[in-house]
């Protein structure tokens, strides 16, 4: 394949978007993308940014007409334009048919239970009036995890209802209810496969989340996990990436129980959050891999080259408007800190507005910078 002379579309323009089209960069790849702005992150960095909407039929079907391969950076995009592309030829990673499942996650538990793959008990409700018909009748019990089947991300579109004093956070979707699993630890392993089956994990990492805000704050590689159970945790994103059969990248989150058992919570089958640091501690980056993977290239090794702690750099509370970056000279000075900022002109409480991966000899060496950092940088708003 001669790769300068594919183009690759990506429908999303935002931080994922930005740091795919930099690795294809490397490569002199030429990429594109599709959002609403070229002021989004992918913008400056992109061959070419086509202004539209990646939930309009017609918008992805013009644009997917201009590239060789297409693929996402958010799930949430027009799947049923993405199938007649597929049908005319145009390669599309991840596979239409498999972004539906995934992106529907009554579909996507009901595939895990289809396959073997472990997950929570769950039930599927049309609305939070379901849920509270079957709570009076006793077909469901507290306490339990409501999540909207569609549309939601980072945190949002999920409610923990551990008592009836906790009814009015449901949420009034069409929803997956699982069992309040009784969680050691959260970790997630990101995964690639290519056309060719070709398959590789990189290292399990270890979530730690914001509790007010719902996202990761720190993220530990390596896991602080036993051997066996991180083999476990990989072999079992490598099935999940084969029994889905998609191309590219799938970051499969799990949970570790307290009576140690792995299950899937969920997958994301595009580059992730959770596989950030590979970019400065590992051989190959996983944006780098998730092009090898939807052109059919070899795979990179995933090794890791140190050990790492990326933190997510979230708008500080009560911070709205043009951003700006206090602490930063502080940082950037610190030996094994890099600050990957994103782009975004405007902070606002929790957005993930970039994120730093600190590099050491050790986890426990990368904690302790990691936690410098976390006090010393902070995204506020020059607008006061």
């Amino acid at each position: 394949m001669n790769v300068t002379r594919t183009k690759v579309g990506i429908l999303g323009g935002g931080q994922l978007g930005k740091m795919f089209a930099l690795a294809a960069h490397n490569w002199d790849v030429e990429t594109w993308a599709l959002d609403a702005s070229r002021t989004f992150p992918t913008g400056p960095v992109c061959s070419h940014f086509v202004e539209g909407n990646f939930k309009d039929y017609n918008d992805v079907y013009a644009f997917g007409k201009q590239v060789d391969v297409l693929t996402i950076e958010i799930e949430h995009v027009n799947t049923e334009a993405l199938l007649r592309l597929e049908a005319e030829g145009v390669k599309v990673h991840p596979a239409p048919a498999a972004l539906n499942l995934i992106k529907d996650k009554g579909l996507q538990k009901q595939f895990y239970q289809k396959h073997g793959l472990p997950t929570s008990d769950f039930q599927l409700f049309d609305s939070g009036d379901a849920i509270r018909v079957a709570l009076e009748s006793g077909q469901l019990s507290y306490p339990f995890v409501q999540k909207s089947r569609t549309a939601g991300y980072d945190g949002k579109g999920v409610a923990v209802i551990k008592s009836a004093q906790d009814l009015p956070l449901l949420l009034p979707d069409a929803s997956v209810v699982e069992d309040l699993v009784d969680i050691e630890k959260e970790i997630a392993v990101v995964v690639a496969r290519n056309e060719n089956g070709e398959v590789k994990a990189f290292p399990a990492v270890e979530m730690e989340f914001n509790p007010v805000a719902n996202l990761v704050e720190f993220l530990v590689c390596p896991s602080d996990i036993d051997k066996a159970t991180e083999r476990a945790a990989e072999q079992l994103a490598l099935d999940t990436v084969s029994a889905f059969g998609v191309c590219g990248l799938l970051a499969v989150e799990l949970f570790l129980t307290k009576d140690n058992r792995l299950i899937i919570n969920e997958v994301a089958p595009r580059p992730h959050n959770s596989g950030h640091h590979t970019i400065d501690s590992c051989y190959t980056s996983q944006f780098e891999q998730h092009l090898r993977g939807i052109l059919n290239l070899p795979l990179g090794s995933t090794r890791m080259k140190t050990a790492s702690v990326m933190v997510n750099l979230l708008g500080e509370p009560n911070h709205s408007g043009p951003v700006q970056y206090d602490g930063f000279e502080e940082c950037v000075a610190m030996e094994g800190v890099k600050v990957h900022l994103y782009g975004k002109a405007e902070t606002k409480p929790y957005r993930k507005m970039g994120h730093v991966t600190v590099l050491a000899e050790n986890a426990e060496s990368a904690k302790a910078k990691a936690r410098i950092v976390q006090n010393k940088l902070k995204v506020v708003s020059t607008k006061i």
